[in-house]
């Protein structure tokens, strides 16, 4: 089973030449509770977790454009937008839809998309039973057998993931700020690793698709924390 790599790490590794696409988990968030009406869709970001997005931001390689996307879970926005701007206390923040942005002018448009909020959802009443109760549990129950009736079939689903990904992303860097719940299976699929309801995802953590301009393809699991695993 392969292990997440450090950002640092990677970033330093890329070839100039090399576009990467990053599926990755929003920040850290406050706790939410059963109680929350929303399922936690008002909730923001922490101190904490800010900070370590900007300092995920920093460690991107000026050299690049880059768009941002996100699920329109303000958590998710927010993750990109702080990843945005460490990218340009660094000295850079890449291109927007097109458009540049120098070294300490306004940070580059995030694009919020549906489908990142829900990318593996095939039933969204079944998938709010889920919600509401036993979530870990239901996403590895998933996981391991390949049938849920919220749920896509993971393998098929994820091609569709990583093909959507390469589709969209115009730019040397393109980020995808989304949740826990579909990360996991995208790195299940391409990385072999295991999941439990006891052994999770960290934040800030997630997959990178790296091309190289002969259009060769590597996988990489990657976490902006000090370590890419939760304990609970």
């Amino acid at each position: 089973m392969r292990d997440f790599v450090q950002a640092n790490d990677f970033f330093a590794s890329l070839k100039s030449t090399e576009r990467v696409y990053l599926l990755v988990r929003h920040a850290e968030r406050p706790h939410i509770t059963a109680a929350d009406a929303d399922y936690g869709a008002h909730v923001g970001l922490t101190d904490a977790g800010r900070e370590r997005a900007v300092a995920l931001g920093k460690m991107f390689p000026p050299e690049g454009d880059a768009v941002y996307y996100s699920s329109p879970v303000g958590r998710c926005v927010d993750t990109a937008k702080c990843i945005a701007e460490g990218r340009a206390l660094a000295g850079y923040c890449g291109e927007s839809q097109g458009t540049g942005c120098a070294p300490g002018t306004s940070l580059p448009e995030i694009t919020p998309l549906a489908v990142l909020g829900h990318l593996y959802v095939k039933d969204y009443p079944s998938y709010l039973d889920v919600l509401n109760e036993r979530f870990y549990q239901n996403i590895c129950s998933w996981i391991d057998s390949d049938d849920h009736p919220a749920f896509y079939p993971l393998h098929e689903r994820a091609e569709e993931v990583r093909k959507f990904m390469l589709e969209k992303g115009t730019a040397r860097f393109n980020i995808f700020a989304t949740h826990d719940a579909w990360v996991v299976p995208t790195l299940v699929h391409f990385c072999k690793m295991h999941f439990t309801p006891q052994r999770w995802m960290n934040y800030l953590t997630g997959i990178a698709f790296v091309v190289n301009s002969d259009g060769f393809e590597r996988v990489v699991p990657v976490t902006g924390m000090e370590s890419g695993w939760l304990d609970f």
